[in-house]
């Protein structure tokens, strides 16, 4: 009877496997005949008009048919549009292109929808630190909802670029310096932007940026070449990418960047080789904002010539330039392009439009009703103010003088103390500022009646008042104070002395990180930092809330500084979420997805790195004839994995289920977590693993699992993980993607460098 009953099961199970395989081939085989029908229709000019994305430009509302991009639009000369906000704006000039336009082919609109739309995210860099990857795609699933009820269908993120250098200042909009880490979230952002279907009209199409090796640029200088083995792409840098593309990404947007002497955007190998070819990608490609035109300064051609090669290495979209626009034709008539690879361009985005329903209904996503009820709701804006202070990370916490009391006097003192604009971060393109809550504003809501809070400026953010507007652009002002800087802090130190306990805030404001922010100096501002020791000397604690779009060097701060809570860019609700972390209703549970180094000469450092033929012996400073340097140690100021709490928590040496594996076997390996404080609270548990031999040089260790726990005083949790041969795979010196046989250390601790550790064997 149970065998027959299994039997039945196995068999309905087969039929809906089967069922949704037929579904979704009849779906492709109606998408293919449906834009056949239509390319064939189509003229030359139409067609290369689908593969043009201009600017928005500022269209007003009612006025879309008299704009400048309207003519264009009804020339069937435009294939989408990106940065236009407002949903009634958008449904004018969709009306445009439906109703005016000889094929009425539906427009395609985009944003820089990064870290959340109106409701607010941290940066995706404080993001990653949450180690979470149900908040991870929690703020894509609500950015998706909130954009797409105000007419966005395609997002321009996740950026997915490995980044260890934190000159640059795009380390912010990413998820740090770790392959394994950067994949889980890369597809955890597709999966909240995209969801199971994007025909629904609260999903949108995710473009996954930037293609590729962005984040390695030299110097840390933006828009700078770069050039590496293809051993550390495919190892290092490419996984995230991949990982993007396997989960469903719609889009994928070129990198700026030169790889192996050719620009990204005309990179054969990479746009097509590796992308299409090696993972499978099906779906489109479209340049980053002016990215083919810039080829002409890297020196590789004209805009005819750089058009061409950017259309045969595998680029579908010229975003901006209009280099496909207007040369194409005369390139199709020369040879140096095909009638096939335009309409092959084409094709890639009438089926990015056919995927998100928008031939069925064009407009879909311009729902007034869900403009009105949908955006910067009170459920979002408490979600972001949830994931916000999982995202802050303690650095440092002497004497536990976190979490502040809930009585006496507070001064909260610095540049960034009552400064609303700044809290949301760079990349905050529809964010309404004036709806963001400063830290000043938080304080006083969460601390209650028993505490009084008094605040001073004491500083500008930097001295130089020309680096200051540099650093706040985009209507993020610091709102300069004119007074003689030494008035501003005896203002600050008179506060200082008349409270119990000072809390500064201090660090970068939003736009000093962010595209083409990248700095040389990566420490405070020295204003800053004057004011920070003049506090100091009051002998009152102190707590520095550190706001920072990158890793800084804190080497002083580290040892000077009684406590560092560093609370990136936390969103709109940043405020508050600040001040819970402050007075402990939320314990802090972040943990770095980047090195910190001591200072600026150790850049670029990162943990996973390999040894030398002449590594420094553990616990050495120095030595002479050994890779060191004569004036710092080789150590990080704060490892990759690294984050305080308000409580302790006791790691268990590691057990394993065995020591000597062969072939597919999988290993367990577990410890026991003991909460050994006084308060709940949440701990990353983090796994690495060394090949110790191999057949070329291996990193020290690198991260294969995490799991994020909440234990409860003295509860103790047992953590497991299954090892399997897939979790020791590499690419090798040919690019083959395996494992080798041989010893392996299991390492599994609170951060990279606090670890336990045990060897294993493991054989083919």
């Amino acid at each position: 009877m149970l065998k027959n009953f299994l039997i039945v099961v196995i068999m309905f199970c087969v039929a809906q496997v089967h069922a949704q395989t037929q579904e979704a081939k009849s779906d492709s085989y109606r998408m293919r005949s449906f834009i056949d029908a239509l390319m064939k229709k189509m003229t030359l000019e139409e067609k290369l008009g689908q593969l043009n994305l201009p600017g928005a430009g500022d269209i007003t509302t009612g006025q879309a048919g008299s704009s400048d991009i309207a003519k264009k639009i009804k020339d069937g000369k435009v294939g989408g549009l990106f940065n236009i906000k407002g949903v009634e704006k958008i449904r004018d000039v969709q009306k445009v292109a439906v109703e005016q336009s000889r094929l009425k082919i539906p427009l395609i609109f985009g944003m820089d929808v990064i870290h959340g739309y109106q409701t607010t995210f941290p940066i995706p860099l404080g993001l990653s630190c949450t180690w979470d990857m149900q908040a991870v795609e929690r703020s894509a699933r609500i950015a998706a909802n909130e954009a797409s009820a105000d007419g966005i269908c395609w997002t321009f993120s996740p950026m997915v670029d490995i980044a260890r250098d934190p000159r640059w200042g795009r380390i912010a909009e990413g998820s740090g310096e770790d392959a394994y880490l950067g994949s889980q979230i890369a597809k955890a952002m597709v999966k909240g932007y995209q969801g199971n279907d994007l025909k629904k009209n609260n999903t949108i199409m995710a473009c996954v940026k930037h293609f590729a090796l962005y984040g390695a640029a030299e110097g840390g200088r933006d828009y700078n070449t770069t050039d590496m083995s293809r051993v550390r792409m495919y190892n290092e840098y490419f996984p995230p990418y991949k990982a993007a593309v396997d989960a469903g990404a719609g889009s994928v947007m070129t990198s700026f960047n030169e790889i192996e002497g050719i620009p990204a955007s005309a990179n054969k190998w990479l746009m097509t080789a590796v992308l299409r070819k090696q993972w499978g990608f099906n779906g489109f490609v479209v340049t980053d904002y002016t990215a083919v035109n810039e080829m002409i300064d890297h020196g590789i051609g004209d805009l005819q010539t750089v058009s061409a090669l950017s259309l045969k290495a595998g680029v579908d979209m010229d975003m901006v330039g209009e280099g496909f626009l207007t040369t194409l034709t005369k390139s199709l008539k020369e040879g140096k392009v095909t009638q096939q690879q335009i309409d092959l361009a084409c094709r890639r985005i009438l089926e990015a439009k056919y995927k998100l329903g928008l031939f069925d209904d064009p407009y879909r996503y311009t729902d007034i009703k869900r403009s009105q009820t949908e955006i910067f709701t009170g459920a979002n804006r408490k979600v972001a103010r949830e994931i916000a202070a999982q995202s802050f990370v303690l650095l440092k916490n002497q004497n536990n003088v976190l979490p502040l009391k809930r009585s006496g006097t507070i001064a909260l003192i610095g540049p960034l103390a009552d400064n609303k604009e700044n809290m949301p971060g760079t990349w905050s393109v529809a964010t309404d500022f004036s709806k963001a809550i400063s830290l000043f504003t938080g304080m006083k809501e969460v601390a209650g009646n028993n505490v009084k809070i008094l605040m001073a400026r004491g500083s500008n953010l930097d001295e130089d008042s020309l680096f200051e507007d540099r650093a706040g652009m985009f209507g993020k002002s610091l709102r300069r104070d004119s007074r003689p800087a030494n008035e501003i802090m005896q203002e600050a130190i008179s506060i200082a002395n008349q409270s119990d306990v000072i809390v500064a805030a201090l660090g970068e404001s939003a736009e000093m990180s962010g595209e083409s922010s990248s700095r040389s100096n990566i420490e405070i501002p020295q204003a800053q930092k004057n004011l920070l020791q003049a506090l100091l000397k009051t002998g009152k604690p102190l707590v520095l809330v550190l706001f920072t779009g990158r890793p800084l060097a804190l080497k002083w701060e580290q040892e000077y500084v009684p406590v560092i809570l560093n609370v990136w860019f936390g969103g709109t609700e940043a405020g508050t979420a600040i001040a819970d972390v402050l007075f402990g209703d939320m314990n802090p549970s972040g943990k770095l997805t980047t090195t910190f180094p001591q200072n600026i000469g150790q850049v670029p450092i990162f943990y996973n790195h390999k040894n030398t033929g002449r590594p420094l012996p553990e616990g050495k400073w120095f030595q002479k004839f050994r890779s060191n340097y004569l004036d710092v140690s080789n150590d990080p100021l704060y490892p990759f994995g690294y984050g305080l709490s308000y409580t302790t928590f006791n790691y268990s040496d590691i057990k394993v289920s065995n020591k000597s594996l062969k072939g597919n076997q999988t290993l367990n390996a577990s410890v026991t977590v003991t909460n050994t404080g006084s308060r709940s609270g949440k701990e990353v548990v983090q796994l690495y693993v060394r090949d110790v031999v191999g057949s070329i040089t291996r990193p020290l260790k690198e991260l294969k699992g995490f799991f994020k726990i909440d234990l409860k005083p003295g509860e103790t949790k047992t953590v497991t993980f299954n090892i399997t041969p897939e979790d020791l795979k590499f690419y090798n010196y040919d690019l083959k993607y395996d494992w080798e046989p041989g010893e392996f250390q299991i390492m599994i601790g609170t951060n990279s460098r606090d670890v336990k550790s045990v060897t294993i064997n493991w054989v083919k």
